[in-house]
């Protein structure tokens, strides 16, 4: 029964965010996996809104993931520097890039992802989320934040985190918790007063 509560307050959050003006998120809206990848790696600890301009610079001057592989790393830095960690990202989304050209099948699946350089657990979730439809919870700041708000999960531990939301949550619900829950963040959550009011009023009318 417990679940239950936990679904509906899920679906209470899904539904006070449908009446905001959702931002585009940084995984959303392009049109090769190999640039959701790296959107999403270049997406770390930098605002959604200045990743997708930064991609659209990066992705207009280099046509697929040869070109970025074969590209300088000067060259990469100039167009990101903007992007928090843009040296170590540049290194990353350049040798990323090259592996995913040389492949005759890009990675489809959490291990072989985590294999490539910059993708973490988080970033290869959002990714099979996003391009396949795979069932996975990416875990960022915001879903750690309001995942321990509602008291879904104790842990700090984003894997741990990860594993808890999957243990309350059926499995239909995986692929929508991290936009649902990034989205709420970057919309009522840019006031932290106004997302604890709302996420107390939720918690107390599922109960």
């Amino acid at each position: 029964m417990k679940n239950s509560s936990y679904i509906r307050e899920f679906l209470l959050i899904k539904k006070i965010l449908e009446k905001e003006r959702k931002p585009r998120l940084a995984a959303e809206g392009w049109d090769d996996d190999w640039k959701t990848l790296i959107a999403i790696i270049l997406s770390a600890q930098t605002r959604d809104s200045l990743t997708i301009k930064i991609c659209e610079e990066l992705f207009k001057k280099y046509k697929n993931a040869k070109e970025l592989g074969e590209a300088k790393i000067k060259n990469i830095e100039k167009i990101i520097r903007p992007i928090n960690y843009y040296k170590t990202k540049a290194k990353n989304i350049k040798e990323t890039s090259k592996i995913i050209s040389s492949l005759e099948k890009f990675p489809s699946s959490l291990n072989d992802l985590i294999k490539l350089p910059g993708v973490g657990r988080k970033t290869a979730n959002v990714f099979l989320a996003e391009r396949r439809n795979s069932p996975s919870i990416g875990v960022d700041t915001h879903v750690k934040r309001i995942s321990r708000k509602m008291n879904w999960t104790k842990n700090n531990n984003p894997k741990k985190i990860e594993e808890d939301l999957k243990k309350i949550f059926p499995k239909k619900y995986w692929n929508s918790i991290n936009y649902v829950l990034v989205s709420f963040g970057q919309t009522i959550g840019k006031s932290r007063k106004k997302e604890d009011n709302l996420l107390k009023k939720i918690k107390s009318c599922s109960s």
